[in-house]
């Protein structure tokens, strides 16, 4: 049936008022169009997925480059300060009473900002990038999620203990999500999409194209797939490039180079691994007490976050004098730089005073509701940490050859480690912050030894209540979900009458490359393919004696709806195709749907999916 038949010229063409004849031109073009891309770009949706993975990793590096923009300039408006972002700068110029005062004022207006951002952006709380790619079905609204990216972009610049990847991620994860939805995407790809925002604004925070997608990967997803970890990397290197050009490439954390950590330093590493996986779930529950303290409190939002940020303000001013107020403000980047390159002016308690009061401004600050991540602050507390455990080593060891700052690199990303549940990650970023070689060894020692330790403790991670969906999911056999939870309702059909002009038109509206033939009862007969009709698109008017019989696949395979995924697997491997169609069942073959092979993959990878995501 699908042989095109031997035709006349188009009947009626001549007589055709110009305006038909100017649409039929039109269509043809577009059609011609669509199958020399088709002959051309790539093969199925899995491809495709690399070039929107590229154009997420643009726009996430665009978001993330305006929202380190706005930073540095709500930085200058506040405190006159034109320098790098680092807040322990700004605040030696400070009087006492300013640096009390800033971070609760910085408080209540980021929670302004939330309350009457609500009113405006109509949808109540923005969606979580986690949300969206594990329990939810890929959408993230972008007026709620401005809100939320403003409330964090004054409480940072404020003063307040929040690091500024959260932000910077759920922004570019928005864009994934605003491209999908434009793009008409399945929930599975728009996951996808999300996703690949996550990772794009990862790398971006920290310049880490390498953790970037491995934080999506192993922590979100929880699954290293080539289904998804593809789509992740080149989202995160495209990232890089672009933010690189805007905000350079240099290591985040600068230090001098630290030589080859001596082979029976490495049993020391191990040993400050386990210490910093006891300390985890500790640092966690911290940060719980704090949200269920702040949830206790009877008051409306703008003055628990001005709570929050007068404790913060509170803390500046019991640190010692030398510090000015910094150490507890915004990223601590100053303070980290400084114990790794400067470890000789650091004292032990000097150490352990500023990792206490790092811990309380934090939980200050997260607990009241402010909007921001707690990656940055994680990291913060694994240096420290590190380096008075260095320093201990150095006092137990005085001919040792101690490298403190060693330790310290290795604290942060063995804490990092127990807290999030993603070794690999951990190491991955230490390597791409800092450039420092050789750490390689004990870092990965560390960060394994952290892992184990943390999570025979608790079960509990920094991500456990975004990640809880996931592993109820997880423990779903997915191999049994149907065809019916995964499939797209109302495909594109035509009768088997339609004339030519219809099928071309259904198909040059539409991105899809199959149209398929229904009877007047909805009996699926057959899939007409764009590329059948190549063969009419040689003159500028469209055929008007073909009709949908004459084009139709009969031998299309079809799925069931209640098949399993397993089973629709076996079927697509049997079919070139990228998408096919679903009947009801095989005596009546009404066409209920059409599932996509990258929906089922996606699915079965990532462990998330059925009926409640779609």
């Amino acid at each position: 049936m699908n042989n095109p038949p031997a035709i006349s010229p188009p009947v009626g063409s001549a007589a055709a008022p110009p305006a038909k004849k100017m649409v039929r031109f039109i269509v043809v073009q577009l059609l011609r169009l669509r199958v020399w891309f088709t002959e051309r770009g790539p093969g199925d949706i899995w491809e495709s997925n690399y070039f929107w993975a590229a154009l997420v990793g643009l726009c996430g590096a665009c978001t993330s480059v305006l929202f380190r923009e706005g930073l540095h300039h709500m930085q200058n408006l506040l405190f006159h300060y034109n320098g790098p972002l680092e807040y322990t700068a700004s605040a030696t110029h400070m009087p006492w009473w300013a640096r009390l005062l800033s971070p609760a004022a910085g408080g209540l207006v980021a929670g302004a900002i939330l309350v009457f951002g609500q009113k405006w952006s109509h949808t109540g709380k923005a969606t979580d990038f986690m949300e969206a790619v594990v329990l939810g079905n890929g959408v993230i609204r972008v007026r709620a999620t401005v809100v939320k990216s403003l409330s964090s972009l004054v409480t940072i610049s404020s003063g307040g203990s929040i690091g500024r990847e959260g932000p910077m991620v759920q922004l570019a994860s928005m864009m994934g999500s605003l491209l999908g939805r434009m793009g008409e995407f399945s929930p599975a790809r728009l996951r996808l999409l999300v996703a690949c925002g996550a990772a794009a604004g990862i790398a971006c925070a920290y310049n880490a194209p390498l953790t970037g997608a491995f934080f999506v990967a192993e922590i979100v997803l929880g699954s290293i797939a080539m289904e998804s970890i593809g789509p992740l990397i080149v989202a995160s290197v495209v990232a890089t490039v672009i933010a690189g050009q805007f905000l350079g490439q240099q290591a985040v954390y600068r230090m001098p180079e630290f030589g080859a950590v001596p082979n029976w330093q490495l049993f020391a590493h191990a040993l400050l691994g386990i210490v910093a996986g006891l300390l985890a779930p500790l640092f966690l529950l911290s940060l719980r007490g704090g949200e269920a303290l702040f949830k206790q409190l009877k008051i409306p939002v703008i003055l628990k976050l001005g709570l929050g940020g007068l404790v913060v303000g509170v803390i500046s001013l019991l640190q010692p004098e030398s510090w000015n107020g910094g150490g507890v403000w915004g990223n601590g980047y100053g303070v980290v730089e400084s114990a790794l390159n400067d470890e000789s002016s650091w004292v032990w308690w000097g150490l352990l005073t500023i990792l206490l009061f790092k811990i309380l401004a934090t939980v200050a600050t997260t607990g009241s509701g402010a909007v921001g991540g707690v990656f940055t602050p994680t990291l913060f507390c694994g240096a420290m940490i590190g380096s008075l455990f260095g320093k201990g080593l150095e006092a137990l060891l005085p001919g040792g050859q101690i490298l403190v700052g060693s330790f310290a690199v290795v604290g942060m990303g063995c804490f990092l480690a127990a807290t999030t549940r993603a070794p690999i990650m951990s190491i991955l970023i230490m390597f791409e912050m800092t450039h420092q070689n050789a750490t390689i060894m004990p870092l990965m020692l560390a960060c394994v030894a952290a892992f184990y330790v943390a999570r025979g403790i608790s079960s509990e991670s920094v991500y456990s209540r975004q990640l809880h969906a996931n592993r109820i999911h997880a423990d779903q056999p997915l191999f049994f979900l149907h065809v019916r939870d995964l499939m797209k309702r109302d495909p594109l059909t035509v009768s088997p009458t339609a004339g030519f002009p219809q099928i071309a038109r259904t198909l040059a509206s539409n991105t899809f490359k199959h149209l398929y033939v229904v009877d007047t009862g909805g009996r699926f007969l057959g899939a007409i393919a764009l590329q059948d009709l190549k063969p009419f698109l040689h003159e500028t008017d469209l055929p008007q004696v073909v009709i949908a019989l004459d084009l139709l696949h009969d031998h299309i395979p079809v799925l069931n709806s209640d098949d399993s995924l397993k089973e629709s697997l076996e079927v697509f491997a049997r079919h070139d195709g990228e998408r096919l169609p679903v009947i009801n069942n095989p005596r009546e073959r009404l066409l209920v749907g059409s599932l996509a092979k990258t929906d089922v993959l996606l699915t079965l990878a990532h462990g998330s999916g059925g009926p409640e995501a779609q």
